[in-house]
């Protein structure tokens, strides 16, 4: 009788799998039978290097590590097989038998991410005999975590990726630098950790109010962190067996109260005041390429991040340096100046192979390169413009995509900086912008992400407490599989069942308020 009610169970669960994918696949059929992963198994690959390397260790995973053994035959057979030019970038198809798995894809990533599917359809030991069809709509997935408001482990950052691949992200953007704290070891200016790296109070708030204050790691009570290059290092390794590319960003020239307090000489006043490097002293330029060379160092990613956002421009408009540059330059609006600093540091990175990346304030005072690549978070316009220009764009509107905003009604949340971004608005959201579909620069957009911002997040609870489930939402609609919302929904409750037995501190959406319609039927 126990055994009639396991099968029982066992065939309920796997009749569930096509409903607990995430993302969807594109195309799925179900057969008779499952395989079952409990069993001595061998690898027949044609992956080579660290791809054969790191598929093996995703396979482990799924089916524990091979077994030696003096049978002829293992019972179980798992081909992984590269086959050029056969499919697109990224995508695979997967054949699940009774005793053999099939995986084909033109690229490691694409086998990589067949496995993240194998692993979700396990139940019980068992999977679904299947066949699969799959790829992703969009290039970039990514979800971006801000490291300057608060500091966050290296042990933390790797279980995040583990999430990403999970659900089939390939971008992880870390915000390294802001007003806030300095969070990379730069040898040639070991200042910049030394003196701004820790602060005065962990609550961003009471740490404006006392004066915006940094200290010595020593000192009673200092609050922060920083990552050396070999922490940075290591994550990226292990971000890069998992298929994801971490993006560093660098924020210039505004958002940098930090270095101004470190290096005084670079700000307008020469006593640190403001937010804004000054552009008209010729040492930022070196300053800033003298860490972007270590940056590039630190990371193989072909896209650099530079920030480019919210420059007040307070005291460029009085400060006799860049004065001296607008009027030798014979420029005609302030935006110019930061444009002026922009336009230098994308040729910078140009001519030493790499791609700038930019939130799409870049697109202001300047002419980028061909290549740059702009980050559309202000609504769709930058996107839209962008995308016009022929720079490819990453879209993140913060109505949408800023994951810091409230998930539920304010008064049943933790504080957070603002907006209202419940799991079904995020959903809700078509990447290509109305006036792009269909046109011949739809091409252009790149792909979407999620961004976190940290100003109010002071816990590693707390970030993945705003992560999940949106993220999810973010996931699915970069592959480009979506249901209806109740379709998802019925998934994230499943998968987020998971995530909590893995340690995920998951938002509850059995407990919100569902309040999203109401406020868009207004």
């Amino acid at each position: 009788m126990k055994q009639f009610l396991f099968y029982l169970g066992l065939f309920y669960c796997l009749g569930l799998n096509a409903q607990t994918l995430l993302p969807l696949p594109v195309q799925q059929q179900i057969g008779n039978g499952t395989f079952a992963v409990d069993r001595h198994y061998k690898i027949v690959s044609n992956l080579k290097g660290k791809d054969s390397k790191y598929i093996k260790e995703q396979v482990a995973m799924l089916m524990g590590t091979p077994k030696q053994t003096t049978q002829a035959q293992p019972k179980g057979v798992i081909v992984l097989r590269l086959t050029q030019g056969a499919f697109r970038a990224e995508g695979y198809k997967l054949n699940v038998g009774l005793d053999t798995i099939r995986i084909e894809a033109s690229t490691a990533s694409g086998i990589f991410y067949a496995i993240q599917t194998l692993r979700q359809m396990e139940q019980q030991k068992h999977i679904p005999c299947t066949e699969i069809t799959d790829s992703p709509r969009f290039a970039h997935r990514g979800f971006m975590l801000d490291t300057s408001r608060h500091f966050w482990s290296k042990d933390f950052i790797k279980k995040q990726i583990d999430a990403l691949a999970y659900f089939k992200l390939n971008t992880l953007h870390l915000h390294l630098t802001d007003c806030e704290g300095w969070r990379m070891q730069i040898k040639k200016y070991p200042q910049l950790t030394d003196g701004a790296a820790y602060r005065t109070q962990c609550s961003r708030d009471q740490w404006i109010d006392e004066g915006r204050k940094f200290c010595k790691k020593d000192t009673p009570g200092a609050y922060g962190g920083y990552y050396t290059q070999k922490d940075l290092k290591e994550i990226v390794a292990y971000a890069r067996s998992r298929y994801i590319n971490i993006v560093p960003e660098i924020e210039m020239p505004g958002h940098s109260y930090e270095v101004m307090q470190v290096f005084k000489d670079l700000s307008c006043t020469g006593q640190g005041d403001g937010f804004d490097l000054c552009v008209g002293n010729g040492h930022t330029f070196k300053f800033l390429t003298d860490i972007l060379q270590e940056v590039m160092r630190v990371f193989p990613s072909k896209v650099i991040h530079i920030g480019g956002d919210e420059s007040t421009m307070r005291y460029w408009k009085k400060c006799p340096k860049c004065i001296g540059l607008y009027n030798r330059m014979n420029m005609n609006d302030t935006a110019q100046i930061q444009g002026y600093l922009i336009s230098r540091i994308d040729s910078f990175l140009t001519a030493h192979g790499r791609r700038m990346i930019g939130w799409d304030e870049i697109l202001d005072g300047t002419t980028l390169s061909p290549q740059t690549l702009v980050m559309s978070w202000r609504g769709e316009k930058g996107g839209i413009k962008a995308s016009k220009m022929g720079h490819h764009v990453v879209v993140c509107p913060s109505k949408y995509y800023y994951l810091d905003h409230y998930q539920d009604k304010p008064e049943t949340q933790p504080k957070a900086l603002g907006g209202y971004s419940p799991l079904e608005k995020v959903y809700s959201y078509d990447p290509i912008p109305a006036e792009l579909k269909g046109s011949n620069v739809e091409k252009y957009i790149d792909g979407i992400q999620g961004n976190l911002w940290a100003e109010y997040i002071e816990t590693p609870s707390h970030v993945e407490y705003m992560m999940y489930p949106r993220l999810l939402a973010i996931a699915e609609t970069a592959w480009g599989t979506k249901s209806s919302y109740t379709d998802f929904r019925k998934r994230v409750l499943h998968i987020e069942s998971y995530l909590r037995s893995k340690g995920y501190n998951c938002f509850d959406i059995n407990h919100e308020t569902n309040t999203y319609k109401a406020e868009i039927t207004k």
